[in-house]
């Protein structure tokens, strides 16, 4: 594994801190103090209430966010795997906004590519969309850690001395650290405004990946996500409802909407996954 950040070793210090390590015992008295009787043993305090709001939060987290490798896991089982980079194909996404909040769902699009391909995809297109990622971070005020790894992975792709294996195992080992990297140096608004876009991003990739490959059962396995459309569309009827533009809030609230609904049924349908695709194409073209 990579080093870890600065922030993330500050971080790490802080979980040990507060994970109750024991402290040393205390040097043994002596003379009369040391023939006293012993005094009855503290209670333990009581443990801490479960917050039911910072549970659920933390469900959702791990929904939102499957490592690299689960991911490829679950396409690979859906039947959907191979092929993925000829359906990105060059798609660029464009950078450059005056609203930090359409920068970071850009970011997050640019990112669902990056990891939908990372195993197909050719060196120059892979460091393109890392260039890309950078752009977004530090736009996004969190440039000086994640840049870093960034510039370390692309200097071994452009040597080739990194795999595309062993950058999935890299990319597995950092993306429990991802999250709390960003929500360090760039705030915490822009962490669901990068999820939103990748998984936009990711639905609609995958659902055309479904309809070429004429696999219905893998619509129903890869599309029904209740617990994720629902979240997100939450987010975008409350705090997200004015991170972008009109139109864009809009028809991601239609479609989200709709996929909600799609998550209800039993089974889903290769013509389901055309809706989705088309529906996801038309969000995606307001960005």
């Amino acid at each position: 594994m990579r080093p870890l950040s600065p922030s993330m070793l500050t971080l790490a210090a802080a979980l040990v801190a507060c994970s109750g390590t024991e402290t040393p015992d205390a040097p043994a008295q002596s003379g009369p103090a040391a023939a006293e009787a012993p005094q009855p043993a503290a209670q333990p305090p009581e443990p801490p209430a479960l917050d039911k709001d910072a549970l659920e939060a933390q469900a959702k987290d791990v929904i939102l966010v499957p490592s690299p490798s689960e991911m490829q896991d679950a396409l690979a089982e859906a039947g959907v795997a191979q092929g993925l980079s000829a359906l990105v194909g060059d798609r660029s996404v464009r950078m450059e906004s005056d609203n930090p909040d359409v920068v970071a769902v850009r970011t997050g699009v640019v990112l669902a590519y990056a990891l939908l391909t990372v195993k197909e995809a050719d060196t120059a297109t892979l460091l393109k969309r890392l260039d890309d990622i950078k752009a977004g971070m530090t736009a996004l005020g969190a440039g000086t850690d994640i840049n870093a790894t960034i510039d370390d992975i692309k200097g071994r792709l452009s040597s080739d001395s990194l795999s595309r294996d062993d950058l999935l195992a890299e990319l597995d080992e950092i993306h429990g650290a991802i999250i709390p990297e960003i929500e360090y140096e760039a705030g915490a608004r822009v962490v669901p405004l990068i999820q939103a876009g990748s998984w936009l991003a990711g639905v609609n990739v995958v659902a055309e990946a479904i309809v070429q490959a004429d696999n219905a059962t893998a619509a129903t396995r890869l599309l029904r996500q209740p617990e994720v459309a629902d979240y997100f569309l939450q987010y975008v009827r409350t705090e997200g409802s004015d991170k972008a533009p009109p139109e864009v809030i809009g028809r991601l609230e239609q479609t989200l909407t709709h996929l909600k609904e799609l998550a209800t049924r039993p089974e889903l349908t290769v013509d389901d996954a055309k809706d989705v695709k088309a529906r996801t194409d038309n969000v995606l073209a307001l960005l």
